[in-house]
């Protein structure tokens, strides 16, 4: 068993999610709200506080808690759903990832609970009548944390071996009374025998060798126990849907996935007498002194149970810990301020604290549908129809485990940067998953995200696999083999692109939103209001940086195979072909770059022909920038011949190189540099970039110009007016769900 077999993959949000969406009209999150995720049993995962579960979350733990206040246990983070928030949705807790080991060996988390009850439906109402334009009201603001009355609930889990899981839970009494709490670690099974595969029935109860322990049985998992400390109370439940209180079916089990929080709360009979289910909590109350702390412990053993659990806790949860200290001493660098060091630490353990196991059988989904496309399908235009090929089964690094609890593929591209300074192979991991045959379409497409994986990312993979490649020979571990497959299923997202985002072969390319989501004049992965089509100055850009980066991973694998020259030759080719026609000779109306602005904007073709630049200054015309590539100076002298022919090239197109860098003019120490702005230019775009009155703010560069702030953009089409204005934060615009803040500083 690897010690990563158990870790923090369980979601924080599985309600909500387009997984668990049966409706008829793919509203997902009012098909399935929080309100309803504490009895009914989930279909594709799973979702808890401080969650533990295995690599396919067949087995889960999480902690569960009650104030004697609340009219629910606090078994998962509560957030407003996209219609309630005031921009959109939103989770409205507080909670910290504070530590964590690529092994998961040693795992800490932190989160604040009100002693009074917690403000569920004030959060709702009062945010749901706010407009756009106000402040949302957020958690403290009800004031549930007056005079400090509240819990920090900390979380340690530590491991003796792999197969071995400690838990301490701390709460500290921050308030200025006592007050009482209740301690519900919880052990239950994802429910596969109900829905398909329809596994055998897996069990829990109670161990007959050991008190206070749970038996938990998986045909898969094997044998495991969950030991609480003495003074606990076991109570069990099945995680199965209640019926009856979600549909007011008569026929519903006795003991269902809420049967444990009903008990607790209300003393209802709905935890089976008998000691058996498949869900179980140790129920433990705490009455913890005003500005005091209480502790207790429970332990994941697989195989037989342990005639004296926690013996050895402290000496356990304490080598761990030192391991943890020992392994971030050794990556941080020495010049890092101890306080640096410490930001550094955490947020490298938040990476690791967002991985998660995600399931979703695209094929079957489509199924239970009945939208598959080749299984004679009743319903048209359901989401996702076109991705039957996907089989998602892995744990994966997400955005964030409530607000996007699904992968989005080019933030996992990025996520490989930071996830490389702690556990370089499962950073290579994730490329190498985004990039299989059960991701990757058929026709060459990147999955975007769960909403709608036909969606077009910007195309920052093969960057990821460069970044991947150096980390690799900075270790003194390349790996070929993975660098030529990766080159090659690369290319066959390149040519998706090249076949699909430039359809009239202009070397400018479409794309969609690519992650700007409302910084434009209208939705841009949609058709374009009064016809035509949009050729976008940030996906032209992106593809200029493709090009250099299959450039460069083809000079790497070009130094083991000479078959690879064709290919250096092929990317230089598409990278001068795509910059040069972002700024064609001569003053083009149709041409993204503005002479008179100095500036990249995206340009409107209408059907009449006629073309027209859209002068929104955004990150859009600033993307441009990043396609840059320094090449060493002696590629020359290795590859001559290689060099020989793009010479020739160039000679024959000096039109190519008319506005960009000179490639053939060497720099320092020989080196040669690829980039799609000349010095002029580059000043041009660098003046508007680095004007405080425009995108320099004191936190970081800003999405969108704040010269929109005086002069907004208009573009009016039949009796309607598209407008773009600069709003610091959140966007006042609907689009993409109104729950952007990307036009606001950093």
């Amino acid at each position: 068993m690897p010690w990563r077999f158990l870790g923090p993959y369980l979601s924080e949000r599985q309600w909500g999610t387009v997984r668990e969406d049966y409706s008829d009209n793919g509203d997902a999150w009012s098909y399935f709200s929080h309100d309803e995720a504490r009895s009914r049993a989930y279909r594709w995962g799973e979702d808890g506080l401080a969650g533990i579960c295995d690599e396919h979350q067949r087995m889960c733990l999480s902690i569960a808690l009650w104030n004697e206040q609340d009219p629910i246990l606090k078994e998962r983070l509560f957030g407003l759903t996209n219609s309630e928030g005031n921009h959109g949705e939103d989770v409205k807790e507080y909670y910290f990832y504070v530590d964590n080991l690529p092994t998961h060996s040693y795992q800490r988390w932190l989160y604040k609970y009100p002693h009074r009850a917690f403000p569920y439906a004030d959060l709702v109402a009062t945010n749901r009548d706010r407009s756009r334009v106000e402040m949302e009201y957020e958690l403290i603001d009800t004031g549930v944390f007056d005079d400090d009355r509240y819990f920090d609930v900390e979380v340690v889990y530590a491991k003796a071996d792999p197969g071995d899981l400690l838990g301490r839970i701390t709460v500290h009494n921050r308030g200025p009374v006592a007050a009482p709490i209740h301690i519900l670690p919880t052990l239950w099974f994802r429910n596969t025998w109900t829905f398909p595969p329809h596994t055998d029935r897996p069990t829990m109860s109670r161990a007959e060798t050991a008190a206070h322990t749970v038996r938990a049985e998986h045909p898969e998992l094997g044998v495991w126990h969950l030991h609480a400390e003495p003074g606990a109370e076991l109570l069990f439940c099945d995680n199965e849907s209640n019926a009856a209180r979600l549909w007011g079916v008569e026929e519903s089990p006795p003991y269902p996935k809420d049967g444990i929080a009903d008990h607790v709360i209300h003393g209802a009979g709905t935890v089976n007498p008998d000691g058996t289910g498949t869900k179980v909590a140790a129920h433990v109350r705490l009455d913890v002194p005003a500005g005091g702390s209480a502790t207790t412990w429970i332990r994941l053993t697989r195989g037989e149970a342990l005639a004296a659990p926690f013996d050895d806790v402290e000496s356990v949860v304490a080598a761990r810990l030192a391991d943890a200290d020992e392994f971030y001493g050794a990556i941080t660098p020495d010049t890092v301020s101890p306080d640096a060091a410490a930001v550094m630490r955490q947020a490298l353990a938040g990476m690791l604290w967002s991985k998660q196991s995600y399931y979703f059988d695209v094929d079957v989904w489509l199924q239970e549908h009945q939208a598959h496309p080749l299984r004679n399908p009743q319903r048209q235009g359901t989401r996702n129809e076109a991705w039957f090929h996907m089989l998602n089964h892995d744990v994966i690094s997400m955005p964030d485990t409530w607000e996007y609890p699904w992968y989005a593929a080019w933030d996992l591209a990025f996520h490989c940067v930071p996830l490389a300074m702690v556990d370089p192979d499962f950073a290579t991991s994730q490329l190498d998953l985004m990039l299989s045959q059960v991701y990757l379409h058929p026709t060459g497409q990147i999955p975007a995200y769960e909403w709608n994986f036909g969606d077009v990312n910007p195309p920052v993979h093969a960057f990821a696999t460069l970044f991947m490649h150096t980390v690799a020979g900075n270790l003194g571990a390349v790996d070929l083999p993975f660098l030529r497959q990766s080159f090659t299923r690369l290319l066959l997202n390149f040519t998706w692109w090249v076949n699909r985002k430039d359809p009239s072969g202009k070397n400018v390319f479409e794309g969609g939103f690519l992650g700007l989501d409302n910084i434009g004049v209208f939705d841009r992965s949609a058709p374009v209001p009064g016809g035509g089509h949009l050729e976008q100055a940030d996906g032209t850009g992106w593809m200029a940086l493709f090009s250099q980066n299959m450039l460069e991973l083809a000079l790497e694998l070009l130094q083991d195979d000479p078959a690879y020259a064709d290919f250096v030759l092929k990317f230089a080719e598409h990278f001068l072909f795509i910059s040069a026609a972002m700024d064609r000779v001569g003053d083009n109306t149709d041409e993204m770059w503005d002479e008179e602005d100095g500036f990249f904007y995206d340009v409107l073709q209408l059907p009449d022909g006629q073309a027209q630049r859209l002068k929104v200054r955004s990150m859009v015309g600033l993307l441009p920038l990043c396609a840059v590539t320094v090449f060493d100076g002696r590629l020359r002298e290795r590859y001559p011949a290689v060099s020989a022919t793009m010479r020739d090239f160039l000679d024959s197109h000096p039109q190519l190189t008319r506005v960009i860098h000179d490639p053939a003019r060497p720099g320092c120490e020989g080196r040669h540099m690829a980039a799609v702005l000349d010095e002029t230019r580059l000043r041009r775009v660098l003046e508007r970039m680095l004007d405080e009155g425009e995108f320099l703010s004191p936190f970081g560069i800003r999405s969108l110009s704040r010269a929109h702030e005086a002069e907004p953009f208009v573009f009016p089409v039949g009796n309607q007016e598209y407008r773009v204005s600069y709003l610091p934060a959140e966007s006042d615009s609907g689009m993409f769900g109104g729950n952007s803040n990307w036009r606001g500083p950093i």
